[in-house]
Order: structure tokens, then C-alpha cells, then sequence
């Protein structure tokens, strides 16, 4: 069984919750705008982290982390991006490589908007916006997820209400 931590759209603000929820993650997800390398940091020190760069990193943050990430845990193929689009709604090109070459899971942030879903027509595909654990915004609540993998299934899968975007 793997145990992850799915985070997103931190803009530089890492609530301590965080730490508590994650620290019996076997990996770290995070789909993007970090805001700085010291979010990656502090999450790498607890457990491995995967993620990708979002529109808001620099540089330094772009230098570790590519744009999109495909990878493969326990069977189960999985892309993650930072701006993808919605469920059934994807952008362009993210669109056209999910007609193409279609992930089990498909991870981005960027709209803040938490939601989890199967795509009907994409064979099932698993979406997985964990929502915005920052305090920048729209959000009304600071969201994040944790699911386990084992078997070749999601399994497990959390919402973490970290509380009111202005809270924390």
C-alpha cells in the first residue's frame, strides 16, 4: 500500500495542519504553485515529493519541477499538471493528449476548486482537484487530499478542510 498526500495551489503558505496530516504519507503530491521552494522543501523533509511547477513559480521552483508529470504507482498510470481544466472540460492540449494517451488519474490545480469525479467518457478516468491550501484566492476553505493506493485501486480517498481561507 502506498499512502499520498495531495496538495495544491499553496502560494507560499503551508499550514501547519498540513505537516500533521501528511506526516504518515509514503509520498507527497503537489499539483502546482507552490510560491516558493520552501513549501517543496518542508514537504520533501516528509515524505518523497512529486510534483509540478504552476504559474506563479519562479524559476527556482521551474528548475525542479517540470510541467507536467506521467508516472506509474502500483499499476496505475497517473498525469499530473498544474492547469488542466475541469472534468470533462480539459484545456488545450491537456485535451487532446488525454484523447490520445488517457491516464487512470488525471491531477491539476489552478482553479482552487476542489472536486473529484470519474469521466464518463474517458473510460472512467479518476479527476483529482484537491482544491487551494493557501490563503490566495476565491476558495472559501483551504482544501487538500489523501488517498492510499494498493492493488492497483484508489482507495481511502480524504478531503482535508484546513478551514476558511483567511483562517490558519
Amino acid at each position: 500500500m502506498i499512502k499520498v498526500g495531495l496538495i495544491a495551489d499553496t502560494h507560499s503558505y503551508l499550514d501547519p495542519q498540513v505537516l500533521e496530516y501528511f506526516e504518515d504519507r509514503d509520498e507527497i503530491w503537489h499539483a502546482g504553485d507552490f510560491g516558493t521552494i520552501e513549501i517543496a522543501d518542508t514537504l520533501s523533509d516528509i515524505a518523497p515529493l512529486t510534483g509540478v511547477y504552476g504559474n506563479i513559480d519562479g524559476q527556482d521552483i521551474r528548475q525542479e519541477y517540470p510541467l507536467h508529470q506521467r508516472f506509474t504507482r502500483d499499476g496505475i498510470n497517473f498525469w499530473m499538471t498544474h492547469i488542466g481544466g475541469t472534468l470533462g472540460r480539459y484545456c488545450i492540449p491537456i485535451r487532446d493528449e488525454i484523447e490520445k494517451n488517457p491516464p487512470d488519474v488525471f491531477i491539476c490545480g489552478h482553479s482552487h476548486i476542489l472536486k473529484i469525479g470519474r469521466d464518463q467518457e474517458k473510460d472512467r478516468m479518476l479527476f483529482i482537484n484537491p482544491g487551494a491550501a493557501g490563503r490566495y484566492g476565491f476558495q472559501v476553505y483551504r482544501t487538500c487530499v489523501r488517498f492510499s493506493i494498493d492493488g492497483g485501486k484508489i482507495q481511502d480517498v480524504e478531503v482535508i478542510n484546513l478551514g476558511k481561507k483567511g483562517e490558519g
